[in-house]
């Protein structure tokens, strides 16, 4: 009976370690959100696991490979169901586990240490249990703490880890000088190893994600230079051929003056339209005074002529101003860009619109564009993945714009609703004197 109500206590705490993997995983930007099936096979998983390292069971081994063996199984939930890399998911899943086993001794310890009893490290006691599940209620409670504060992460989170660490450490040296409960020297040996590889594993943590970040911000920074010299080509394109045609401006008069002369209307007319088509790209619609971002908004509204999708722009954009044009292009040009691309996806018989609103709020800068789509959105890694199948560019265009707010100390914010996408870009501008 008491061998069954230990099981059924590993259960619950293989639970609650199951969960907060997940929670913790997914606040790394490790792994997409969990779902009903990754939650169910880790759940499910850990209990199996629980029974096979039960007393019940027969097995007597350490609880390294309850660790690893268990570890193994959230590591590959996640990989299948959420999306993650395997590598990096074992990684953390191991150290999660060391890290969890460590301070459920350290708290069993510490408190059998405070009672000056035996009882409360030895896990199959009546105490032991008592001691586990202080623990696993503190965990619990840290778990809740990191769901309602959804800002804890980067350099905040790596300095509480780093903290908790240290603090792990300095507890398990602390508590081989105590003479008030008698621990076995080579289990204090052995968590003063483990303490020391955790600390070590969290800076190594720390570094691959810095490498991972510098090494994707200097590829989205070539992406987002190819995506500029798109836009500046064909801008210096639209110039170049404007400049050619003021450049023979006489000879084209002289040319239309023969034409009338000769009583050749039609004739002068065609003439005029094969000029006309060279610069009708450029046109005289001002909406920012910036040239470069103007004949990008209306480069769009032609392109959206074309494939038969309403374009609409309300712009009120502030003068002189320290936002740079080549920003502005990216985070215009591809959030425009995004939105055409799922606007064209709608069937021809149902509305099909992009809608851009540039508004300023006291010292703030809101871009806002709206589109109608066909193809759901598909969320992954905490952000959107692109619906196209080709290889290039394709996915970098909402990266680059959230970079390019991110100067301004502003975002790039994504919703859906019905059938409508929207995407809201935020920036802090300040003025400058000309």
């Amino acid at each position: 009976m008491k061998d069954l109500l230990i099981l059924a206590s590993g259960f619950a705490a293989a639970a609650v370690r199951a969960g907060v993997f997940l929670l913790v995983v997914f606040r790394l930007k490790l792994a997409k959100k969990p779902g009903i099936r990754s939650a169910a096979a880790v759940f499910a998983g850990a209990a199996v696991v629980t029974v096979i390292f039960s007393r019940l069971s027969g097995v007597e081994l350490p609880d390294f490979y309850h660790i690893i063996t268990e570890a193994a199984w959230f590591a590959a939930c996640v990989s299948r169901f959420q999306e993650a890399d395997f590598r990096m998911s074992l990684f953390t899943a191991v150290f999660y586990e060391i890290s969890v086993w460590f301070w459920q001794f350290l708290v069993a310890a510490w408190a059998g240490v405070w009672f000056h009893a035996a009882k409360f490290p030895a896990y199959h006691t009546s105490g032991g249990q008592m001691a586990a599940w202080l623990f696993y209620a503190l965990l619990a409670a840290a778990a809740w703490y990191l769901w309602k504060h959804p800002d804890l992460s980067g350099e905040k989170a790596f300095r509480y880890v780093s903290v908790l660490v240290v603090v792990g450490f300095m507890a398990v040296i602390t508590l081989s000088q105590q003479t008030a409960l008698a621990v076995a020297d080579d289990t204090l040996e052995m968590w003063t190893i483990l303490a020391v590889i955790l600390m070590m594993s969290v800076l190594v943590f720390r570094m691959n994600r810095q490498y991972e970040m510098e090494k994707e911000l200097a590829r989205l920074k070539s992406e987002q230079a190819a995506l500029l010299e798109r836009d500046y080509t064909a801008l210096n394109r639209a110039y170049a051929v404007n400049a050619k045609l003021f450049h023979d401006f006489h000879n084209h008069i002289g040319a239309l003056r023969q034409l009338l002369l000769h009583q050749k209307p039609e004739d002068a007319l065609r003439y005029l339209d094969e000029l006309q088509a060279p610069v009708r790209e450029m046109t005289n619609t001002v909406w920012t005074g910036d040239d470069t971002v103007d004949y990008l908004i209306n480069s769009k509204a032609r392109a959206a002529e074309e494939d038969g999708v309403l374009y609409q722009a309300q712009v009120e954009f502030p003068r002189h101003t320290n936002l740079r044009s080549a920003d502005l292009c990216a985070i215009v040009g591809n959030l425009l860009d995004n939105a055409l691309e799922a606007a064209r996806q709608v069937p021809e018989n149902k509305e099909r619109f992009v809608r851009l609103t540039i508004r300023r709020i006291h010292q703030m800068l809101v871009i806002k564009v709206e589109n109608s789509f066909w193809v759901q959105p598909v969320e992954e890694n905490g952000g959107l993945r692109t619906s196209k199948e080709e290889c290039g560019l394709h996915g970098w265009g909402l990266k680059s714009a959230m970079a390019a707010a991110e100067k301004y100390d502003g975002m790039v914010q994504t919703s859906y609703a019905g059938c409508i996408f929207r995407a809201v870009a935020t920036l802090s501008y300040q003025s400058v004197s000309v």
